[in-house]
């Protein structure tokens, strides 16, 4: 086992094995379990190849289904943040940043440099693959949400309101997937997916 370099790569190997023992808020379509985040990065790029057509602008396929493999490897170490947690965000870029440096450190240079340019990129959403990128990544928890009859919403009495303030910059990636999510808020609301709530934010809208 001399090849150095192998040896770097098969340690990243062995190491992401860990994200498939992560627990998201989601889940499965069918509410009888949640997802990980392994199967969570496996089905955004899969979403990626199959919804393509759909990025506001033109984009690199590879470099998004690049980056949807590793953006949430960070959560090894970080843990999964729950996008409607307001104290686990305060912090979440600096638990996420120092995971970063450890997971893709254990690569060789020039792919630690690779990977973590396509992470940094998607936090950023700066260029239309991290927007689309980003814009999967918020669709795939309200199918899945839509689709367990709003299980996660209720268990964590996230209103309608909330869904659609934090979903909104899925239209910055995509517009047609922006309108279609929307849709399914809506309906979600008509069948009675959320939380009773006496918050008026059940009924906001975003434009």
């Amino acid at each position: 086992m001399g090849n150095r370099r192998l040896n770097q790569q098969i340690q990243f190997i062995v190491e992401i094995d860990k994200l498939k023992g992560i627990l998201r808020r989601s889940y499965l379509v069918g509410g009888e379990r949640r997802e990980n985040s392994a199967e969570h990065s496996w089905h955004l790029a899969t979403m990626a190849m199959v919804l393509a057509e759909y990025g506001d602008e033109d984009i690199d396929l590879l470099r998004v289904l690049n980056m949807l493999l590793i953006h949430d490897i960070v959560e090894i170490d970080a843990g999964d943040t729950f996008c409607y947690d307001d104290e686990g965000a305060l912090d979440k870029r600096d638990r996420e940043g120092q995971a970063a440096d450890r997971i893709f450190g254990l690569l060789p240079d020039d792919q630690e440099s690779e990977l973590h340019r396509l992470w940094e990129e998607y936090e950023a959403r700066n260029t239309p693959e991290s927007r689309f990128a980003n814009a999967l990544d918020r669709l795939v928890p309200l199918l899945l949400s839509y689709h367990a009859e709003g299980k996660t919403w209720q268990e964590h009495g996230v209103s309608s309101g909330r869904v659609l303030a934090r979903n909104a910059h899925i239209a910055d990636g995509s517009p047609e997937l922006w309108r279609f999510a929307r849709t399914m808020i809506e309906d979600a609301v008509a069948r009675g997916y959320f939380p009773r709530s006496d918050g008026a934010d059940d009924d906001r809208t975003v434009d």
